[in-house]
């Protein structure tokens, strides 16, 4: 399926986080950085592919404040990106207790479930709890929705909620606007099947 995931740093910290990837790593024993700024530090390096690095700062990040989301949601995502799924799943978790609305969160969860094409109704409901927040976000929470809709079988909300995506993604993103027209041509050769009746429901 690949990776998809929504990104929440720039949402939930904003700012630039380009010139913190010319910084040498040093360790001292007192830690300068803010867990905001371990966080930006982390993202640049997976950014550049680091991620040993990445998930340093991360956890650096952690240290400084227990539960910090916007870390977890960095380990989360470099769980995904590794195939661990428990384990993004348990970053991602206990980042929704924290903030348990967040609609980027609510996605990447959903995500996890979707790549292993399990507890459909629960990624379903958790994009649904995403969709509801409004915002930005919408059209690659719709992608979720839609990929989840396909996965049930429920091709003409698929096909619906595609085009909604489609609506609402911004021009500039391209990696989204490829997913949504490989999306399309998988439904292209089932959804004609559903106009005679022929839908599937899980």
């Amino acid at each position: 399926m690949g990776r998809f995931l929504i990104v929440v740093f720039f949402v939930v910290i904003g700012g630039s986080f380009s010139a913190c990837s010319d910084l040498p790593r040093v360790r001292v024993l007192h830690d300068p950085l803010t867990s905001e700024e371990h966080v930006r530090l982390g993202l640049a390096y997976e950014v550049e592919g680091r991620t040993e690095l990445a998930t340093r700062e991360y956890d650096d990040a952690l240290r400084k404040e227990h539960g910090y989301m916007p870390a977890l949601i960095g380990l989360g995502n470099l769980a995904f990106d590794r195939g661990a799924m428990k384990e993004a799943e348990a970053y991602y978790r206990q980042a929704l207790s924290t903030a348990p609305e967040d609609p980027g969160v609510n996605n990447n969860l959903a995500m996890v479930y979707l790549s292993q094409q399990e507890k459909l109704d629960e990624a379903e409901r958790l994009a649904n709890l995403a969709l509801a927040q409004g915002g930005p976000l919408q059209p690659y929470v719709l992608d979720t929705m839609a990929h989840i809709y396909v996965r049930q079988r429920r091709y003409r909300e698929a096909q619906t909620v595609l085009n909604n995506a489609e609506a609402l993604a911004p021009p500039y993103d391209r990696t989204l606007h490829q997913r949504l027209a490989q999306l399309q041509q998988e439904l292209a050769s089932s959804y004609p099947r559903t106009e005679q009746g022929l839908e599937v429901e899980q």
